[in-house]
């Protein structure tokens, strides 16, 4: 059965006839050297003119679709379409990969740009949000990513003379991008009148920032910065789809079919119209130009590519062509000559020259061709039609013969008989036609046996039969020419067939896989000459096959390069070449065939470089022809470290079962107990799944692993030391080359690798978030500065990493199969191998990808499975070791050689200076020369050998070897039965470490007074080891079954075993011989007990459910204990001997009398009186807290309580080894808990002085000995353990600041909603009463008045044309922290309000913004580090992290001259709440106030995302860097304070231990301030300061103030600190207080500010001076020498600010708020002069006409006059009980009006003195009043109400006015109203869910500027009475602009708001004369 193999023949892609022109442009293009380079299907095109030779690039996995030359012009960029798309970036030259760039965008690629030095690449996806990526290509690395747009973008290119700055167009729209940071931010092109919004297609970018676009109506539109200033028109008559730039000029082509030369400055140079040329057509249509020099490329439309030499244009060269629109079927070979001839929907026929590569005869015809024959004498072709006729043409000059149509549905296949008489026609309606070729085509025969349409005919060679099939798969047979069909098998058993097409038979069983009824395979061509056989199929493969292949699932070689289906194949007549032709890519291939003999001179040619696993695997069914795998690796293949709970989950399972247990926390909780434990040493070695895990490093020591454990072992000591930073089993580990790092990795569901340093155990990186599920092969570079690491995903990935800086730098999948193995090239640090079943392969590193090729083993061999491998002395040489006991020897990916090595399969193999060392299954260790040509010695590893020093016994002869190392004059041997052996070059061999084999442990006893243990195993074993310093297993003895549970007798002498059958034996604890044993259970022995005292009885408790009792003295069983109702788990007796305590398996707690076995009920509160021998027990009361949170996830297997009844040891399910207060009453106890076992821990037992805990890891077969230290013992180390599960139930305190910045919900702006309840028909939706008509057309009447009172504000009126921010009064402390600061030596001091940062300069009080944001600042830090002078990072609120603008962002920028040196969008959703910069100043920390509180470390000038993780579930406040490191930070929050390190990439942090202190609780940490000597305090609400040591409380500062301590400030010069709290001033006490280093001393400072309590929210330190921000928006500079209080900035305390006003004639404006004050303010002065405290809100404050008195209005329905001069209140009055919303005297200062949330209008006479009697009302106001304006002459008001209607009444009757012509006569004294028909354009289209709240219009009359919920104030040209106006808008407020209003003389706006309590100063520039 030859089919058993793939084909020894090959095939080469020699030509691909076609151009993809269809749905792409920009696709084509010179190279440098002078090549020219497009795509067609899925493969890269470089065609050479000269040579007339094409290289193809065949990276690529689907159609590609964009292309992009780099500035150089010899690399190349293409992207393709698939579920996970990529781009490649290959030279053109060797047309070889450079770069993969992946994992970023679905769909597809649609653009691809280099910038101008060709360092980045821009992409385009094709997704529903067009993400836009920007990528170092070389490194693979994505830099940022955006979504672009929501249409489809065309084109992209980055400006060639900005930096970071790029364009993009497409569907109706034009972006302009900047990049900062890792920031994109789009702006979008403004049209404006100068061009019609449209689709633009392509662009170009000149200098001085002007862009050129190509526009969907054929006008080129040219952009200057982001606005169109003009078009050309008529550039071409339709659409412009290319346009390119080049030294001369612009090249743009269009679907006019013309191409068009520009100069530079876009003046016409020429046209060239290619419809009008020789070659042209009527519908030719440009996509893609280039042009360089005088020549110009032009891809079209209909796959033609033209060059054009400039001066002689009318001569277009023709140098390649394919077919265009539609699918191509039709395929047929010329009979003897090399030509093939091809037909398609396109209706063209054409004949190519397979020699000269050309096309040579074209021929339209009336209908789309399905299929093409030629006749065996060459002269007559015949073509089928989708018509269902069929057509016969002359050869040699295409004229017709005859055009038959008998059919009306599609003919798809015909075929001349081998004699050329007849011609066979197939068609879709199940029917084959025969007709006569001399008789003219007259018909003959039909054959009608098929039920579906006919795809495949072939003819017997003597013509006398015809066989066919059909689409349901059927081949029927059919005597010719008649067409009777044949239905006796035997007539047509001998035919001999003329040809193979058809796709089932017999003869091509083969070709379909197994087990598999597709029918995907769409044609098929046998060649009987080579015995080979082509196919095509849907998937765009072209395979080869032997022929006959007649079993299913046959091997064959596959290629790719067709994207779609590939829709026919033949090979031509001579069998030199096959040809195939795709359906949708309208290629054509031409492949050569390269038969055997000829491949041994084109080894070249061998395994194709691949991504993944795509092109030649030899085939996808490898293993039907292997032989058996080798049982210890089938065992090991079918292990899979899943695991029903990884620790990954742990904190998020907590959290649910804590939601769900929220009401029913029980009594206050016992302490942790005090004693701790450390690990003291492991028995155990990993080595019966793990291979070459065991190394020396530099000092000699040896490292391995075992379960979670990292482990360094001293032979000279015998003592281990821990690397501890793992949390499940370990898998693999690697050694540094300077052998003093090692990595490690580990089983988890987003597995780690850390890297750590042998001699201090310390981490230096943690690598995640590549793999799934495990970590099972690490290799470093020779270097040591790369990692490679293999997962046990299914598609193994493999990553390269850069592990310091913990960068991933590429990846790919690695082989479906298991991978065993993984190393790196010791000479070029960009290759590897990977080896594993049934494959080695052998990778290059290309950008954010490997390319693989796979071992190419020849006739030498078969692909055996790899076990491990090494390089050679040479790059080329590699070395593997196979499951069968060879060696291959490699050079490049060729097998040159195998050597039999050993008997059964190589594990391991170590290179040495002159040689190699291998060990194998066969207990054999080899070394051999360094050719691998001759063994020089073998070592076997055997007992006879074992020399006196060794710690232990060899279970068995010539163990299975997993691992071998050299070093120091010895070999060190890992062995499967977990042993590792020191093998001495001269024989002797000493044992060092082992452990039990493989099998689950679960048997574990301590001795009564030795301090030695028992342990029975799965693995059949009985040992005893020593827990005394020498560490070793005492004995062993193999058992005839495996044993669950062993025990000591009371006087040590007798050792009891239940093994697993159900029997038990006794033996001599000394000899392990046997005593006794019986069998009378049939299931396992689970538990078995001596009773105490002379151990008279014997309890052995079964997985049958019962308990027997024997007496040990007769060895008769005296009793059985019956009840339990499952198996039991454990038994204890109780100190008399009388009674035994059992659990069973469904947490039953049950009694039961000694030793008859009688049933007893005990009511729980006698348990605890009843004195025990022993406790194992997991149940009752006294252990009910041992039980976690998430207890349904995880069982407790095993407790043990120490001999004084103090501490309860507990092993669970999870690996958790805890330690309890015994007893451990109440739910969810407290506890110490240890993590080095991996998954369960079977067995925990102290040894007999509580001076030791012996743990048993029962899959990881590792036995822990850990010492118990005592409390008062604590050395000064860092505990190993992590406290309790739940946090104290006990509160963290409260505090009304605190608990409202935790719980406070910022609103983005872009989701804002209305600030006031309005209801009805907004502005622009009214339908509008057509008024009558307003004037008679000639009329006398006098002209119309003015709209609005004008003051004389000048001669001439100038409109407003900007408003400059000069003043904002206002600074964010409510709900932020750590937000002032000093700068330039306190000469300025930064902070924030709104969504602006200030500078402002505290000797003048002049400012200055930043003001990028796009939404509410956060927080704000300063940058201490000397090279970094004033640059601030600011973070801000967003939305989703989406990436886009509105997601969280941090801007950091240069304070003094306000330039964005970064930008970071972040993952952040929500916000960023706090942002600290490290030592260094070059890395940034943010924290989240997402659901996570996710913590972020930034590379901030890149822009690059270092490391982030999940800070806590409970709001994070603060997180800071320490002050001397860039590693090492602590975060503080809601009853959690945490130290973080950064290693490489991943964050590590240790929760703050509070326990060590007596009563001391964790509470809600609020600040954070570090001392030397890592000395770390925090604030917290109660007002003490906590001080750390390590992560370690050493003591607590007690009320370091009276109220939560919110502020820390630590100064770098001195190391003083800062603190800053809530007090109440008093005389000794203050807000701020000094302290020295240690805080042990301090000052305090009182702050004059009048307020009942001082709350600081920020402080900070500069010479001489505290800067302090409080709760109440003062920010405030102290004296330290005379404690003077200076207050440098005010603002309101709450809002929103509702009320304003500004003074009739002077600077002055007066605000009025929530907080209760009335504050006046002055620009000139930048200053708050006066404030006045009401007692209440404020709503609203008017002056007088004179400015002598201000009115001012309450929430609560009052309202108050004072006068000006001495703030005395002149009347007040409380007509309402609800909120007045506005106020107003009238022009002549005689009556007072007051508008009210109670829709009413209340007028009062000034003139009747203070009294303040209502003098009337206005009637029937249908809502509550927002405004209210007087007219001119006092006698009318102007009402606008929260239904958004305006009302007119008369003054002061108040009667409204109807009448609409009196109301437009009226002349308004003031506008601030935001309705009537004279400001319907302030109303935005956006506005569905917020409103405009405030209007004002200019003194002058002609401006007007409003504020809105959206947080903009607009300035609009007065009146507006058309929708949607245009206007300027002005960013800086957060949501809700409260009011707003001009000051006198036009010359500022002030404007309110309502979020950010903030007073904003515009000032106003007018237009120029």
């Amino acid at each position: 059965m030859a089919a058993r193999s793939a084909p020894n023949c090959h095939l080469r892609l020699e030509w691909v006839y076609g151009y993809r022109g269809h749905q792409c442009r920009n696709n084509l293009y010179y190279t440098a050297a002078k090549e020219i380079v497009y795509f067609v299907a899925g493969v890269g095109v470089v065609y050479s003119p000269r040579e007339h030779r094409q290289k193809f690039y065949r990276g690529h996995s689907d159609d590609i679709i964009s292309l992009a030359l780099h500035p150089e012009r010899v690399l190349v960029a293409t992207g393709q379409v698939g579920k996970e798309p990529y781009i490649c970036v290959w030279d053109s030259y060797t047309v070889q990969t450079i770069s993969i760039l992946k994992d970023a965008h679905t769909h597809g690629i649609a653009c691809l740009a280099f910038d101008l030095d060709g360092q980045r690449l821009v992409s385009v996806g094709l997704d529903s949000k067009n993400a836009v990526c920007v990528w170092d290509w070389k490194r693979g690395k994505m830099l940022s990513m955006a979504p672009g747009h929501t249409d489809r973008i065309f084109d992209i290119s980055w400006d060639l003379y900005q930096p970071n700055k790029l364009v993009s167009c497409g569907v109706k729209h034009i972006k302009f991008w900047s990049l900062c940071g890792n920031a994109l931010t789009p702006k979008r092109g403004v049209f404006g009148k100068t061009g019609d919004l449209q689709t633009i297609l392509c662009l170009a970018c000149a200098r001085d920032e002007l862009t050129y676009s190509g526009a969907l109506n054929g006008d080129i539109y040219v952009w200057k910065g982001i606005n169109l200033i003009r078009t050309i028109q008529g550039a071409h008559t339709a659409g412009i789809f290319s346009m390119n730039a080049c030294e001369e000029g612009f090249a743009t082509g269009g679907r006019d079919g013309c191409i068009r030369l520009w100069d530079l400055t876009f003046k016409p140079i020429t046209v060239i119209d290619l419809r009008e040329t020789d070659q042209g057509y009527k519908g030719l249509s440009v996509r893609s130009v280039c042009w360089r020099g005088d020549h110009i490329l032009v891809g079209t439309q209909d796959s033609e590519i033209f060059e054009i030499v400039v001066h002689e244009r009318n001569k277009p060269f023709l140098i390649m062509q394919g077919h265009c629109e539609g699918e191509l079927w039709a395929l047929a070979v010329h009979p003897t000559k090399p030509l093939a001839v091809t037909g398609s929907d396109d209706r063209s026929v054409r004949i190519w020259s397979l020699i000269d590569h050309a096309l040579i005869a074209r021929c339209n015809m009336e209908e789309p061709i399905r299929c093409a024959a030629v006749n065996v004498d060459g002269i007559h072709l015949a073509l089928g039609m989708k018509d269902g006729s069929f057509t016969v043409l002359r050869v040699r000059d295409m004229t017709e013969v005859v055009h038959i149509k008998d059919r009306k549905e599609a003919i798809h296949e015909l075929k001349y008989s081998p004699d050329g008489t007849y011609l066979a026609v197939g068609c879709n309606d199940s029917s084959v036609d025969i007709y006569g070729v001399a008789q003219r085509y007259k018909k003959f025969g039909e054959c009608v046996g098929s039920l579906s349409f006919i795809t495949h005919l072939d003819w017997s060679s003597d013509s006398r039969y015809l066989q066919t099939n059909d689409g349901n798969g059927k081949r029927l047979f059919y005597r010719m020419p008649g067409g009777k069909e044949v239905t006796n098998k035997e007539e047509i058993k001998g035919v001999h067939w003329a040809s193979w097409t058809c796709v089932s038979g017999l003869e091509v069983n083969g070709i379909w896989p197994k087990y598999s009824d597709i029918n995907d395979i769409n044609s098929v061509d046998g060649n009987y000459i080579g015995q080979v056989l082509v196919t095509a199929d849907d998937y765009g493969i072209i395979k080869l096959f032997r022929y006959p292949c007649l079993r299913k699932g046959a091997k064959f070689k596959k290629y790719i390069g067709h994207s779609g289906h590939v829709t026919n194949i033949r090979w031509s007549h001579d069998y030199q070449w096959v040809i195939s032709i795709g359906g949708a890519d309208h290629s054509v291939f031409q492949w050569k065939f390269i038969p055997e003999r000829k491949l041994k001179d084109a080894l070249h040619i061998a395994p194709q470089e691949s991504l993944a696993d795509s092109n030649s695997d030899e085939s996808d069914s490898d293993l039907s022809d292997v032989p058996e795998l080798d049982s210890e690796i089938e065992q090991e293949t079918q292990l899979t470290y899943r695991r029903q709970v990884y620790k990954e989950d742990l904190p998020q399972l907590k959290e649910q079962y804590k939601e769900r247990q929220k009401g029913s926390t029980s009594k206050r909780r016992e302490r942790t107990p005090g004693n701790s434990l450390r690990l003291h040493f492991v028995h155990g070695y990993r080595g019966y799944d793990c291979r070459s895990n065991l190394f020396y490093t530099q000092i000699g020591e040896i490292v391995y692993h075992v379960a979670a454990v990292g482990v360094i072992y001293n032979r000279q000591q015998n003592t281990q030391r821990f690397y501890l930073g793992h949390d499940d089993d370990i898998l693999c580990l690697a050694l540094h080359p300077l052998k003093d790092y090692v990595a490690t990795g580990q089983v988890g569901r987003d597995p780690s690798i850390h890297i750590w340093d042998t001699e201090t155990i310390k981490p230096l990186s943690v690598l995640k978030g590549c793999h799934q599920y495990g970590v099972c092969a690490v290799d470093f570079s020779a270097d040591g500065k790369r990692l490679a690491s293999v997962g046990i995903d299914d598609s193994h990935t493999i990553v390269l990493w850069d592990w310091k800086k913990g960068e991933k730098l590429s990846v790919a999948r690695g082989s479906k199969d298991k991978i065993f193995v993984v190393k790196m090239n010791p000479y070029v640090p960009d290759k590897l191998i990977t080896a594993g079943i049934k494959h080695v392969k052998f990778w290059r590193r290309a950008g954010g990808g490997l390319i693989g090729r796979k071992g190419y083993v020849g006739t030498l061999g078969k692909n055996d499975t790899m076990m491990c491998a090494v390089y050679g002395w040479t790059e080329e040489m590699a070395f593997s070791g196979t499951s069968t006991g060879d060696v291959c020897i490699w050079r490049d990916v060729f097998l040159v050689k195998t050597v039999k090595a050993h008997d059964g399969p190589v594990f391991s193999m170590h290179a040495l200076e002159k040689g190699f060392v291998t060990g194998g299954k066969d207990g054999v260790v080899a070394l051999w020369d360094d050719s691998f040509e001759r063994c020089l010695k073998t070592y076997a590893i055997k007992r006879a050998a074992l020399a006196p020093g060794s710690k232990g016994l060899l279970l068995e002869d010539n163990p299975s070897i997993r691992a071998i190392s050299l070093g120091h004059g010895h070999i060190l041997v890992g062995t499967k039965n977990g042993e590792i052996l020191e093998v001495d070059k001269s024989g002797p061999i000493t044992l060092l470490v082992q452990g039990h084999m493989e099998g689950e442990v679960w048997g574990l006893a301590t001795h009564p007074y030795l301090p030695i243990c028992a342990t029975v195993s799965d693995d059949k074993t009985l040992r005893i080891w020593d827990l005394s310093p020498s560490h070793c297993m005492l004995a062993v003895r193999k058992l005839k079954k495996g044993g669950r549970c062993c025990c000591f007798s009371p006087d040590g002498k007798a050792l009891a075993v239940g093994l697993n059958d159900g029997s038990f034996l006794m033996a001599n604890a000394d000899t392990l011989e046997d005593l006794v044993s019986f069998h009378h259970r049939k299931d396992i022995i689970s538990d078995i007990r001596f009773s105490p005292g002379s151990g008279k009885y014997l309890a052995v408790a079964s997985h049958d459910s019962f308990i027997d009792i024997y007496n040990v003295m007769s060895s008769k069983r005296v009793g059985i204990c019956k009840g339990a109702t499952s198996y039991i788990t454990h038994v204890d007796w109780d100190i008399r001997g009388k009674l035994l305590q059992v659990n069973t398996g469904a947490k039953e707690q049950l009694f039961f009398e000694a030793p008859r076995g009688k049933k007893q009920t005990i009511p729980s509160v006698e348990v605890e009186k009843i004195c025990w021998a022993s406790w194992t027990s997991v149940l009752g009361l006294c252990c009910e807290g041992i039980w976690p949170v998430i207890g349904e996830v995880t069982d407790i297997t095993a407790s043990c309580l120490t001999s004084d009844k103090m501490v309860l040891a507990t092993g669970d399910d999870l690996g958790f080894v805890k330690l309890f207060r015994y007893p451990a009453k109440g739910k969810f106890g407290k506890f110490k808990r240890y993590v080095a076992h991996s998954t369960h821990v079977t067995n925990v037992r102290w040894t007999y002085d509580d001076s030791m805990l012996v743990t048993l890891g029962g899959a990881d077969m590792s036995l822990m000995v850990w010492t118990n230290e005592m409390e008062g013992y604590r050395e000064k180390r860092p505990c190993d353990s992590e406290e309790s599960d739940t946090d104290s139930e006990e509160d963290g305190g409260y505090d009304s600041d605190v608990t409202r910045e935790n719980e406070i919900s910022y609103t983005i702006r872009a989701l804002s909603t209305n600030i006031r309840p309005m209801f009805g028909v907004k502005p622009h939706l009214q339908q509008k009463e057509p008024s009558v008509d307003e004037r008679p057309p000639v009329s006398r009447a006098p002209p119309r008045p003015e709209k609005l009172q004008t003051n004389n504000v000048g001669k001439k009126k100038r409109p407003i044309e900007d408003l400059v921010l000069e003043l904002v009064f206002g600074y964010r402390g409510r709900d932020c922290r750590n937000n002032v600061h000093y700068l330039n030596d306190g000469d300025d001091i930064i902070y924030h309000t709104a969504s602006i940062g200030i500078l402002h300069n505290v000797a003048t009080g002049t400012q200055s913004f930043y003001q990028e944001h796009n939404d509410d600042i956060l927080c704000l830090t300063v940058n201490q580090h000397p090279k970094f002078i004033n640059v601030v990072a600011t973070g801000q609120v967003g939305d989703l992290a989406d990436m886009s603008a509105t997601a969280p962002s941090i801007h950091i920028w240069d304070a003094m001259n306000k330039q964005t040196l970064s930008i970071l969008r972040c993952y952040h959703s929500k916000g960023v709440c706090s942002v600290s910069f490290s030592a260094t100043g070059k890395l940034l920390l943010s924290v989240g106030l997402d659901p996570e509180h996710t913590i972020t470390i930034w590379r901030w000038q890149e822009g690059a995302k270092i490391a982030s993780r999940a800070g806590h579930n409970r709001r994070i406040f603060v997180a800071e860097f320490r002050p001397d490191s860039d590693s090492q930070f602590v975060s503080v929050g809601v009853k959690h304070v945490k130290f973080w390190t950064l290693a490489g990439r991943a964050l590590l942090s240790k929760k703050g231990l509070v326990s060590t202190l007596e009563d001391a609780r964790m509470q809600t940490m609020l600040a954070v301030a570090f001392g030397a000597n890592n000395l770390t305090f925090t604030g917290t609400i109660s007002g003490d300061v906590c001080v750390w040591k390590d992560h370690i409380l050493c003591r607590t500062v007690a009320r370091a103030h009276n109220g939560p301590v919110f502020a820390m400030f630590t100064t770098l010069r001195d190391g003083l600190i800062v603190t800053g709290g809530k007090e109440r001033p008093s005389r000794e006490g203050g807000a701020v207080k000094l302290w020295d280093q240690e805080l042990r001393r301090c000052r305090a400072f009182r702050l004059d500010t009048g307020q009942a309590t001082d709350c600081v929210r920020s402080v900070c330190r500069g010479k001489g001076k505290i800067l302090v921000g409080t709760r109440s928006a003062e920010i405030i500079e102290v004296g330290e020498k005379n404690a003077a209080c200076n207050i440098l900035v005010n603002g309101h305390v709450d809002g929103p600010i509702w009320g304003l006003v500004t003074h009739p004639s002077r600077d002055f404006f007066l605000s009025a708020a929530e907080d209760g004050t009335v504050r006046l303010w002055d620009i000139a002065d930048k200053k708050m002069l006066n404030k006045v405290n009401l007692g209440h809100a404020a709503r609203t404050v008017c002056y007088s006409p004179e400015g002598d008195m201000v009115a001012i209005g309450m929430k609560n329905g009052e309202f108050i006059i004072l006068l000006v001069s001495s703030l005395k209140i002149w009347g007040k009055k409380r007509d309402r009980r609800c909120s007045i919303h506005d106020i107003r005297f009238s022009p002549d200062s005689r009556f007072l009006a007051v508008g009210s949330s109670e829709n009413s209008v209340d007028f009062y006479d000034l003139t009747l003195g203070p009294t303040l009697s209502r003098i009337s009302y206005c009637r029937d106001i249908p809502s509550f009043v927002i405004q209210m304006d007087f007219s001119a002459d006092s006698r009318y008001l102007q009402v606008s109400t929260g239904c958004y209607k305006r009302h007119v009444y008369e003054v002061p009757s108040g009667k409204p006015v109807l009448d609409q012509a009196t109301m437009d006569r009226i002349t308004w004294a003031t506008w601030t109203s935001i309705l009537g028909d004279e400001v319907l354009g302030i109303w935005s289209r956006h506005a569905e869910k917020a409103n405009v709240n405030c209007a004002c219009v200019s003194h002058s009359g002609i401006s007007l500027v409003t504020g809105d919920d959206f947080g903009m104030v607009k300035l609009f040209d007065f009146p507006c009475p058309e929708k949607f106006a245009k206007h300027k808008r002005f960013l800086g407020h957060s949501p809700h602009v409260t009011n707003i209003r001009f000051t006198s003389g036009d010359r500022h706006v002030v404007s309110a708001g309502g979020d950010d309590c903030s007073l904003f100063v515009w000032k106003c520039v007018h237009m120029p004369h």
